[in-house]
């Protein structure tokens, strides 16, 4: 799937989700927000001028998002997080959001009462998308807008495509040349995901729970975090 896909899911089927600031004393703050539109490389969500959240935003516009869908049992369930830069659009987009999302019309019913709210859009940023309702699960990274630090899908050693947070740093565990084909990484990975065809065997990254065992059990040191 393509970023769009994955922020629609986001909206149409998750909607409610936690996002994450830091308050002017570098505290973390959480609070539950919708994800009132999203775009082609971009989502976007309100909140009011006079709350803290807002306040914060302003002052540090880095977010974490995070939200979760599914049905009944943790085995169904999908998750997306995604971290960014929220920038203020003023009142750009608020009619669409009305628009888009009736229930708003109940909070604020008047024209006049809107005038407190803002839109904010991130369009720049990284997201990962974690589906456990699949065997074996199914992971995948994302970028929103062009980032140069965060592109996805760039190939490493091996073949290996390699993933970037949000640092720009690749994310997962990675199997090197110091492979010796000895399988006992492959015993204690609980997804299966170790491809040993060929040496040094190679991590499918779509399917790995990101648990470590491999680098632990491994008597060469061939496996490595990035």
């Amino acid at each position: 799937m393509e970023t769009k896909d994955y922020l629609r899911i986001l909206r149409e089927e998750i909607h409610s989700t936690v996002i994450a600031t830091v308050d002017g004393e570098g505290h973390p703050v959480t609070r539950a927000i919708d994800i009132m539109l999203t775009d082609e490389n971009s989502l976007y969500f309100i909140t009011a001028k006079g709350k803290a959240f807002y306040a914060q935003l302003m002052e540090n516009p880095y977010v974490a998002i995070s939200g979760m869908c599914g049905g009944e049992g943790t085995m169904n369930k999908k998750a997306i997080s995604v971290r960014g830069k929220a920038v203020n659009i003023g009142s750009g987009k608020l009619k669409e959001v009305f628009e888009q999302n009736p229930y708003m019309a109940e909070i604020y019913p008047q024209e006049e009462s809107r005038i407190a709210l803002e839109v904010f859009q991130v369009a720049e940023g990284t997201g990962e998308f974690f589906d456990l309702s699949v065997k074996p699960i199914f992971r995948d990274t994302f970028v929103l807008g062009v980032s140069a630090e965060g592109e996805a899908g760039q190939m490493g050693k091996n073949g290996e495509k390699t993933r970037r947070n949000a640092s720009g740093q690749q994310g997962g565990y990675f199997i090197t040349d110091r492979c010796r084909g000895c399988r006992i990484c492959c015993s204690k990975c609980p997804q299966k995901c170790i491809d040993m065809s060929a040496k040094p065997f190679v991590i499918q990254q779509e399917h790995c729970l990101h648990c470590g065992n491999c680098m632990e059990v491994c008597p060469f040191g061939a496996v490595e975090r990035r």
